[in-house]
């Protein structure tokens, strides 16, 4: 189904409402599974419950091995693999959830780089807001969150944006799907890297220790994060206009922030909400500004198609 209509429906709002509180509190639930299993160990559970048993019912999508691929080591080993790493002591949930959306500008980035895109200059200062932003949260690194957690996160991100073009290269193909395919190119690396760094008997007593707390977070990344936000995000994005979906997106650090200083107690101090202010200001600014500019050009097309009408 092809984009019809511009304003979202209550049901639908509450849908986009709903994935989003999921994928913004979902670092929290990073934060208890990491609390019994080693973050690469802990990464490989999360792809092998995406991987199975839904892979059994999803037919595979139309798209090269290579694509699949490509896409699961980016997103299995370089985004979520760092992103646990980093969390695992390196920097606080709530931080993490916000500094990871940088994968917009990275995105941008590998776009110019890959295919000539050209970039506005309304993304120039967009960008520029968004580093005052991290600068602020370089500066005020402690033993909640460091510059090797800030520098994690940012790894993380870009190996986000790396998978995002990924996906460019397969329109309309059902992510779901998509998913839970690329997930048999994840879990073998994490399982290996897990191995070599994290050592057999961290994943024993890994496992040996969790609880149901640190399983509910393995199932809530695979079916709560994956599955759910996959294919309710997509069957929006189905639905509506990429500039009406994709804003909704900017709330993923809101709940992020949010759940983490109630779960976990996060302090929001002065200069968190600013540096948080200053990120998400420049990633609205960016999401934005082309929708501002194309109701511009409706408006001005609608006027001078008035103009043209008026009988002389």
């Amino acid at each position: 189904m092809s984009p019809t209509s511009h304003s979202l429906s209550l049901r639908h709002a509450l849908l986009a409402l709903a994935v989003t509180a999921v994928w913004g509190s979902n670092f929290v639930v990073i934060h208890i599974g990491l609390e019994h299993l080693p973050p690469l160990l802990f990464a490989a559970l999360r792809f092998l419950c995406s991987l199975f048993p839904a892979v059994l019912f999803l037919k595979r999508p139309a798209v090269p091995w290579s694509n699949l691929a490509a896409y699961g080591l980016l997103v299995g080993v370089g985004q979520f693999g760092i992103l646990y790493i980093a969390i695992n002591g390196h920097v606080t949930p709530g931080l993490a959830s916000l500094v990871v959306q940088t994968q917009v500008f990275f995105t941008i980035g590998l776009a110019v780089l890959l295919s000539g895109e050209r970039v506005h200059r309304v993304q120039i200062a967009a960008l520029a807001v968004t580093m005052a932003g991290l600068a602020i949260i370089l500066l005020h690194t402690d033993g909640h969150t460091t510059a090797l957690g800030l520098a994690l996160v940012l790894i993380a991100a870009a190996a986000w944006a790396g998978s995002n073009i990924v996906v460019r290269a397969t329109p309309n193909v059902d992510m779901v799907a998509y998913v839970v395919w690329a997930s048999l190119f994840s879990v073998p690396p994490l399982i290996a890297l897990s191995l070599l760094f994290e050592g057999a008997a961290a994943i024993r007593n890994g496992l040996a220790n969790a609880d149901a707390a640190t399983w509910g977070a393995v199932l809530w990344q695979a079916v709560g994060n994956t599955l759910f936000g996959y294919a309710m995000w997509g069957w929006l994005l189905a639905r509506y206009p990429v500039a009406t979906i994709a804003p909704m997106a900017l709330l993923v650090p809101v709940f992020g922030m949010g759940a983490s200083a109630l779960w976990l107690g996060e302090p929001l101090q002065d200069w968190k909400l600013l540096a948080a202010g200053l990120v998400m200001g420049g990633l609205a600014l960016n999401l934005l500004w082309p929708w501002v500019m194309g109701r511009r050009r409706q408006m001005r097309g609608e006027a001078a198609a008035g103009r043209t009408s008026i009988p002389r």
